[in-house]
């Protein structure tokens, strides 16, 4: 039976492809003279409302898809609302004449999606690809995007990652322009985060627009670059062109086809239907295979020059470069290859290779592809690369069309490269920050990053994380394989009460990492395997064992909606069952290491092409960057690096997880007990990583809205604007330095924390000596202060007392900081605050209050006691976390820095707060454990930070003005964000 309200729909919205339009009016235009149009709201609403109920509907699916297309959409010119608001959808509504029961109905089956999107610093118009643009010509989106679907993405998946591809699309050059331009960007998203997921969008609409010749480089091996290929062709590239036109049911034709020994092919391939150029579309030719990279070609250089309808008119010609296929190659940053590529790209010559319209997609691009040559040499006049970058600069160069686009989870290589370099690969053009995805497992997760008591774990920490070593059993790497097959089991008796988890948890492997040297991966496999064969998981001492562990270590933090046994003997079946999978083939351990090539082909390490990988995976570098290692869920890792971004992309257990988060488990090196060699604390050491890059993304966030109509900073102007939260952990290995030094950073409405207090006694009793006064204009009595009204268990109290402006500037500008640099333009920002009119009247000073009966109270320079808060430096001279969650809300709502702050319904904290009224919420922080109080219950200003945060008003910064200002250093060298460091450091 003919669905005739779903058909009428369909047809009014596809005639939407400018936004929302009258929905009565167009419906009446399109339907057919005999058959009025059914524009009844009624009807409409009745089958949505079912549909909520639990009946499912192809037409509320429908209305899904569109409704969260156009509240994510970051290009709407119908409405002036921002996107991802009540404000956006109110205007779809009223543009489709909806009535306020429709809207009702509707906003209940179909929420505004609200969560953030992708964050855009860029210099670069948009102009040329516009949505219109997008739709005409979108043949291989639109099979990608159905894919992602069939897969199971949710509509604010599939609409968030069109946004974020069409952000990097239009930020690249017009292929079809006269003159030649090469777009320079970085995308930046999390570790293993869905990355590949967002350059295939890009790539499907970069060649629908026109880009002809398509250049990923995919990593430094095989592995790497196989597992790239194969996702492009499986979700892009799609059966019809691998097979060539070959007739997919003759068994002759499809001899020699990569992926004949794939269980997923073709099924799980994207079909066109067709030959893409029989249907009206273009072919994709494959110039790299699953299992080959590029080679010198078979074809000569036929296979890279390109067929044009009107020879007297360049490639790039419209009427020429719709109608050419496309080609698209995998290649690895390898010396070879690329000289190979770069060989037969000198045969085609200058004059066709200026034509070609090149999108160069870098995968980890601050692996390799970096310049780290020594700055002395450049100083000396001497033009020096290493041999990829130098080769990726030869790319750049010999395809004048070329847009470069680099992918990382960690960005700060990238964004220390020189600009003055113009062959280097600066992202000068666009720099995009990924939101994270809706079941990602990252940071938050695995770090309580609001935690102040350094002796008390968090839930996140409680949950997942465990030390390598245990004062009962010494290290705990028995335990962790313990672990492994308890979480194997687990996810099988999962998968027995789910059929629908199986696809998941087709793969479950351990990763152990403690060294880069092969050597040690030998005698290490070799210790986990005689470790595995002695655990004695069929005796009953092992399976006691086991159900120890579990009971104390996965049934506590079952996630709800996950089907958990109540008992061990429930899930003691597929104990011996998952025992039988790890332990196939003989041994449970795979290495996986080595120099060359063949030391990876592992057909046990297939993920594509073995049905079940249950391994323990030992390794180092090579199971890092860009490599998914599917199905993790136990991880021991124990080995350190200076460097942050190195570290950071060894953390892979990030990801998504479905259906067996709440089992995923990190063993990792914390500092020794006493008694025990100190080591570094690896797990402190991430914490302070994922704060930089927190910072760092916060911080791009806000100065990403554009202040008449210009980006408040350039991507020349980022590299300032790295924080480093760990004073041994450095961003990156290059050796360089800033041009651009920061002056000010306007925060009205913001927290802000600062963490660099001295530690020379002189200069601690001079802080003290500078709060002194102000603790004496706090009220005796203290008041209880709340987050929000409903929150009475986060209700706290504190002393609270009244500063002017001028006289809170006169104690900042006093105080000592062991890196100035730190606050300074936080400082230079509260002294501004008076011109134009809009300034501060005065600050509200917070002390908080300890009720605990383990409180500990003191006075300092005869002041009246003081609960004294304790905290921890991340060594160096940095602390982490000063302030408190529910004082950080009470602060903020004070000085209103929101709607929901003048909502709050507390009335104690509603008489305190002010449009022109900033919050100073004090911390006497004592480091040492018990501190240093006297009989007569004082404390020696050696032994206290007068520690702080602090809100400006939200009123205290004009509207239209940047909230960053930077400084040159150099000013001989003109804009550049950073200037080569001399070997002495100068």
């Amino acid at each position: 039976m003919t669905d005739h309200l779903l058909q009428l729909h369909g047809d009014v919205l596809a005639a939407m492809r400018r936004g929302p339009r009258n929905f009565a009016k167009l419906a009446f235009a399109i339907a057919d003279d005999e058959e009025p149009a059914d524009t009844d709201q009624g009807d409409f609403r009745d089958r949505v409302t079912a549909a909520g109920a639990g009946a499912g509907d192809e037409l509320t699916a429908l209305w899904h898809r569109t409704l969260t297309g156009w509240d994510l959409a970051e290009q709407a010119d119908w409405s002036t609302a921002p996107p991802r608001t009540d404000e956006r959808r109110a205007d779809a509504y009223d543009r489709l004449g909806f009535d306020t029961a429709l809207r009702k109905v509707l906003d209940h089956a179909v929420p505004v999606f609200k969560e953030p999107g992708p964050t855009i610093i860029s210099t670069t118009p948009t102009w040329w690809y516009s949505r219109d643009t997008a739709a005409v010509r979108s043949f291989y989106w639109s099979a990608y995007e159905q894919l992602l679907r069939r897969k199971g993405w949710s509509d604010a998946a599939v609409a968030g990652l069109d946004e974020a591809s069409h952000a990097v699309v239009e930020r690249l050059a017009d292929p079809t322009r006269p003159d030649a331009y090469g777009a320079r960007g970085l995308v930046v998203g999390y570790v293993q985060s869905g990355k590949t997921a967002n350059f295939t969008g890009v790539t499907a609409k970069a060649i629908d627009a026109g880009y002809r010749l398509v250049i990923v480089l995919g990593g430094t091996l095989n592995l790497l670059r196989g597992q790239t290929q194969r996702r492009l062709d499986m979700e892009l590239i799609g059966q019809e062109n691998i097979l060539r036109g070959a007739d997919p049911a003759d068994p002759e034709a499809l001899i020699g086809v990569d992926y004949q020994d794939d269980e997923d092919w073709p099924e799980k391939f994207v079909s066109h239907q067709g030959r893409p150029s029989v249907l009206g579309a273009f072919d994709i030719e494959r110039l790299t295979t699953r299992d080959d990279d590029y080679k010198s070609l078979a074809t000569g250089i036929r296979a890279l020059e390109f067929d044009k309808q009107i020879r007297t008119q360049p490639l790039y010609a419209p009427d020429n470069l719709h109608r050419a296929a496309a080609r698209v190659m995998v290649v690895k940053k390898n010396k070879s290859v690329l000289s190979k590529l770069i060989k037969d790209l000198k045969k085609i010559g200058g004059p066709l290779l200026s034509e070609i319209p090149t999108l160069i997609i870098d995968d980890e691009s601050d692996q390799a592809s970096v310049n780290t040559t020594d700055p002395k040499k450049w100083e000396e006049g001497k033009v020096t690369r290493t041999a990829i970058n130098g080769q990726i600069s030869q790319l750049l160069g010999l395809l004048p069309r070329a847009q470069y686009v680099g992918y990382t989870a960690t960005p700060f290589a990238n964004v220390f490269v020189d600009p003055g370099d113009g062959d280097d690969i600066f992202p000068r053009d666009f720099l995009i920050s990924l939101p994270r995805p809706t079941g990602y497992m990252g940071v938050q997760d695995f770090h309580d990053l609001d935690r102040t008591d350094e002796s008390a774990a968090g839930s996140a920490e409680r949950a997942h994380v465990r030390g390598i070593y245990d004062d009962a059993h010494g290290d705990r790497l028995a335990e962790a394989l313990d672990a492994f097959i308890l979480t194997g089991a687990l996810k099988l008796y999962r998968a027995s009460h789910d059929p629908s988890l199986e696809s998941h948890f087709r793969h479950h492997t351990m990763l152990v990492h403690e060294s880069v040297r092969m050597a040690e991966h030998a005698d290490l496999a070799l210790r986990i395997s005689s470790m595995w064969h002695r655990a004695g998981y069929t005796s009953q001492e092992g399976h006691a064992r086991l159900e120890a562990l579990f009971t104390s270590d996965f049934l506590p933090f079952a996630a709800d909606g996950l089907r958990t046994p109540a008992s061990y003997e429930e899930l003691r079946p597929h104990v011996a069952r998952a025992r039988q999978l790890i332990n196939s083939g003989g041994t449970p351990v795979l290495v996986v290491n080595g120099d060359t090539e063949r030391d990876y082909d592992q057909p046990d390490l297939d993920f594509d092409r073995t049905p079940n990988v249950w391994k323990i995976l030992v390794g180092g570098t090579k199971l890092s960057r860009g490599f998914t290692v599917e199905g993790l869920t136990v991880t021991y890792y124990r080995r350190r690096t200076q460097q942050a971004d190195t570290l950071m992309q060894m953390g892979r257990w990030f990801g998504f997880r479905p259906g067996y988060r709440d089992l995923v488990r990190l063993y990792i090196g914390r500092a020794e007990p006493a008694g025990r060699t100190r080591t570094v604390d690896l797990y402190e050491a991430f914490e302070a990583i994922c704060r930089d890059e927190e910072t760092f993304r916060a911080q791009l966030t806000r100065y990403a809205t554009l202040v008449d109509g210009k980006p408040q900073v350039t991507p020349a102007q980022i590299p300032p604007l790295v924080s480093q939260h760990l004073s041994w952990l450095k961003p990156s290995a290059r050796n360089k330095m800033f041009n651009a030094e920061l002056v000010e950073i306007r925060s009205p409405g913001e927290w802000v924390e600062p963490t660099a207090y001295p530690t020379a006694p002189a200069d601690l009793r001079h802080n003290a000596e500078v709060w002194r006064p102000v603790l004496d204009l706090l009220g005796a009595d203290p008041i209880t202060l709340r987050r929000n009204a409903s929150a009475g268990g986060d209700s706290f109290e504190a002393q609270v007392g009244t500063l002017d402006h001028e006289e809170l500037l006169k104690v900042l500008c006093e105080l000592r900081w062991s890196v100035p640099s730190q606050f300074s333009p936080h400082l230079e920002s509260l002294l501004s605050t008076g011109e134009g009119g809009k300034g501060i009247d005065d600050w509200l000073v917070v002390l908080p209050r300890q009720t605990s009966s383990r409180r500990v109270e003191a006075s300092v320079l005869g002041s009246a006691p003081l609960s004294l808060a304790h905290r921890s430096r991340r060594r160096g001279d940095l602390f982490g976390a000063i302030g408190e969650p529910k004082h950080r809300e009470a602060a903020l709502r004070i000085a209103r820095a929101s709607d929901a702050a003048i909502r709050s319904g507390d009335e104690t904290l509603e008489s305190l707060a002010g449009d022109r009224r900033g919050v100073v919420v004090l911390y006497p922080v004592v480091e040492e454990k018990p501190p240093a109080v006297s009989p007569t219950g004082a404390i020696a200003p050696e032994h206290l930070v007068m520690a702080f945060g602090l809100v400006a008003p939200g009123s205290s910064s004009a509207p239209k003005r940047n909230l960053v200002r930077f400084r040159t250093i150099d000013s001989t060298r003109g804009d550049f964000a950073i200037i080569e460091r001399g070997a002495d450091g100068s």
